[in-house]
Order: C-alpha cells, then structure tokens, then sequence
C-alpha cells in the first residue's frame, strides 16, 4: 500500500509539473504579445551577404520596414541572363532584423514598371496568411500592414501569389530574423547566405535571356542550384572574408522552391546550430538539413587560414549546378590544428596501369558564341567554374601533389596546342609543372569548341600567364589531327 501512495505521489507531482510548465509557456507566449513598444525606428534593410546591426539590448520599437518589389534582368552565370523578381532588387530580398516584442509597420510597394501583382507572406507572423492576405499590391501601386513579432528565430519570407512555386522560384524570397530580449551573443562576423533552386528553358550553361520552365519546376529538374541568386553569389568578388581567430555566425536560409539543402563548410565544423532557425542548439555538427522554407544559424571559430567551400553536400548541386561558396580566411597557421602534408608516397593498389575515367559522347555546341574577348573571358569563367574548379581550385593554384597549378604554369605557356589537346583528349601520366612532378588523370571534357575556346582564354589571361586569346579555329584544328 505505501508502494502504491508513493507512486501516487509521485504521478500526481508529475502532472502538476507539466500542466504548471505548459501554464508558464502559454503565460510566457502571452507575454511577449504584451511587451510595450517605445518610439518609432526605420528598419535598416540590407543586401546579401550582409546582415544589419544586433538589436543589442533595445527595447521592443514600432519598426518601419519599407520594402519595394522590383522586377528586372540578371545574370544567372556568365552569359546566363535571368529576369529575377525581387524583393527590395536582390535575390535572396532583404535581411529584415528584428527582436521579440517588436511592433513591425511594413509596406510593401509594387514598382510601376513592374508586370504583375506580388504580396509577401513572411513566416515570423502569426497571422493569416503570415501577412500575404493584407499585402497583396499591385504595380504601381503600396498596401501597409502591420504585426508584432512574438516567437523569436530565424524565419523565411516569401511572395504567396498564385502560381506560389513560380513567384518563389524567380527569387521572391529572403529572411527576416528575430532576436530574443537582449539580443544573440556577440560574434565577429555575421552574413546572410540563402539557397534557390531555379529551372530555365535552357539547359544548364545555354546563354542569352532563360525564361522560367513551369514543367521542370513542377518535375523538379533543377538547372541551377544556387547560393545568393547566382552561380558566383558568394565565389570571386563575393567571397565571404574572416581572420583566424574570429568567430562567424551564418544566417542560412532555403527558399527552395523545392529543393532540401544539406548545408556544409569543407574544413570546419559547426560549434553551434540553432535547429532550423528557432531555440534548439545542436552542438559539433558536419552537415545540417534545411528545408525548402525554412532556415539555420550556424555558428564556427576560424582556426585556420585557407579558403573554405561553402556546399549543399547534395554534391553534385555544388560542383555542377553552382551551389558552391567560398569563405576566405586569413591569418597565421597553427600546424597543431592543420599540419598540411608530412610526407608524399607511392600507392598503387590495382597495379601500374593508367587508369581512366567514363566519359560520355555527348557534347552539347553552344548557342550563343562569344562575339568579344570580354565575352569570352566571361563564358570562359562559367566553364571554369562549373568544370575545372574542383581541382585547379579559384586562383588556379591546383592541389599540391594531386592537381597541377595554372596560375603561372610553365607546362600550360609553353605550348597552346598541347594544352589545347589536354582539354580535347584528357590526359594521364607523369608531368612537371613549375618544377614539381604530377601524375594524376584528367577526363578529356566533353564540352563545345566554343566553350574549349572560352575557358583557355580566361586562364591563360588570368593568375599570370601569357595572355593568349584561344578561338575556335584553334580548338578544331587540334581536334582534328
């Protein structure tokens, strides 16, 4: 009997503990709904990469956001025009930065030179339609609604207008954060990083002005994955920087359409993730899945210098469709974090024979060839980019002891026609490039004279070397001996 009063006991404890704890989430919910709000302030809005200013810790504000819905022509990748439709004139739109208790005052304003009606359903807001009901505006024309932000995290905004999948997949969608009382903990670096799936008319690389592709959306055959609208959105010039030593947080959302990202930085690991945006944390995590429309925080200490890619670990996304980035850090090295190689030696586990790769027959000719040296330096990057970026790497310094380098290479200047040949044939076996011997394979590349043309151009005008233009004549006439 005292067994069964104890147990008892301890069951009814149990359940007044867990209708007291729901009790004081369902009072802590009401309560953020009754934070006062003091003055008025405009939103600072931002462009990918870069993120506002930390809330800090400042009172709940009735916050002004403006926003303006722009349609216009972009580029894809070099020679790949897209008409993106936007939400404040980049894809991902605007980073909006709020915190709990916040009393947002948003308009949304539909350029007059726009074509068609757009509204903005943002997932922060508790309320129908997460805004889009209230916002629908047509060109030319403004709707202003308002919303107080309750739950805090890291959420998707999105157009909602019909058809919903092809507004998002030109690019109508972006992230609003909001911050706890008292802000997130302080960091070094912070940026907005976003992944889109987009389908085009043409195939992946075809140049001139793609429409969007309703049946490939809907079959969801991807031509393009990519981070920040575009193939280079955070390579080159958009490379995101740090120094050893310094703590980077990343604001990583999916606007899909369709499309789950597995979210991934070659070299490092995350010490924190905020679990699709919102208050669990996981901690020493590799990879981290983020949902078409939804988002994460990720949080890492840069150790090392190098430069770090940026993937959907979907890999073939990274390498062949351009969901691929790069974080560039700069600094001393710790050779008791990284040491680099110790030693080289000799493996050849199915004996000494060359050993090749498949390749396929199929090459597709390119529809638009380049008409200048300009144009051809740009296409010559989206080939670079898409095929040899992997292992010549974004300078052309190679993979000590694996790639060779072609930045500043001997064995590439001193013979056009053989490097020509390399691209045309593949090749394998023993080289020696800038003094130091490789003996890897490369596939011969299955890509358009053209595109053969293009690509050697922009290396041998890039990183140092001689500044030979390659034309299509050339390319043929290696082919055909």
């Amino acid at each position: 009997m005292k067994h069964f009063k104890l147990a008892l006991s301890i069951l009814l404890i149990g359940i007044l503990s867990f209708t007291s704890c729901k009790e004081n989430a369902k009072k802590e919910g009401s309560n953020t709904a009754e934070i006062p709000v003091s003055r008025e302030m405009i939103a600072e809005l931002t462009s990918p990469p870069n993120v506002p200013t930390p809330v800090g810790r400042r009172k709940a504000k009735k916050l002004i956001v403006n926003m303006e819905i722009l349609e216009q022509e972009g580029e894809l990748t070099g020679g790949v025009k897209y008409m993106y439709w936007t939400f404040g004139g980049s894809v991902p739109g605007s980073f909006i930065r709020t915190r709990v208790g916040d009393e947002v005052e948003f308009t949304l304003s539909n350029h007059p030179d726009n074509k068609l009606p757009h509204n903005i359903d943002l997932h922060a807001v508790t309320g129908p339609g997460g805004g889009a009901e209230s916002s629908f505006v047509a060109p030319g024309h403004e709707k202003t609604f308002s919303f107080k932000t309750l739950n805090p995290g890291l959420y998707v905004y999105h157009c909602a207008t019909a058809p919903v999948g092809m507004h998002i997949a030109n690019g109508m969608y972006g992230l609003i954060l909001v911050e706890p009382e008292g802000g997130l903990p302080p960091v070094d670096k912070e940026y907005y990083v976003m992944q889109g799936d987009f389908y085009t008319k043409g195939k992946n690389g075809e140049r001139g002005l793609q429409p969007f592709d309703m049946q490939k959306a809907v079959d969801e055959k991807a031509d393009y994955v990519v981070f920040n609208g575009s193939v280079d959105g955070l390579t080159g010039d958009n490379a995101l920087t740090a120094k050893v030593g310094e703590t980077v947080r990343l604001y990583v959302g999916n606007g899909g359409p369709n499309l789950v990202s597995s979210f991934h930085v070659i070299g490092e690991i995350f010490d924190k993730v905020h679990v699709e945006g919102g208050e669990l944390i996981n901690e020493n995590i590799q990879t981290t899945l983020i949902p078409a429309g939804g988002a994460s925080i990720v949080e890492f200490r840069v150790d090392v210098p190098g430069s770090l890619v940026l993937v959907d670990h979907s890999i073939f996304r990274a390498f062949n469709k351009g969901a691929l980035g790069i974080l560039n850090v700069e600094g001393e090295e710790d050779k008791k974090i990284y040491s680099g190689e110790i030693r080289e030696g000799i493996y050849l586990p199915e004996g000494p024979g060359i050993q090749n790769m498949p390749t396929t027959d199929e090459i597709v000719e390119s529809e638009i060839p380049a008409k200048s040296f300009d144009e051809q330096m740009k296409f010559g990057k989206q080939v670079y980019m898409q095929t040899c970026f992997a292992c010549h790497q974004s300078e052309g310094q190679g993979i000590p002891n694996a790639f060779p380098p072609l930045a500043n290479s001997d064995y590439l200047n001193a013979d056009v026609n053989r490097a020509i040949g390399v691209v045309v044939n593949g090749l394998s076996g023993e080289i020696t490039v800038n003094g130091d011997t490789y003996n890897s394979v490369m596939t011969k590349q299955m890509i358009s004279s053209d595109d053969v043309a293009n690509v050697l151009t922009y290396v041998y005008n890039s990183w140092g070397n001689s500044k030979e233009v390659v034309t299509k004549e050339m390319v043929e006439k290696v082919k055909n001996q």
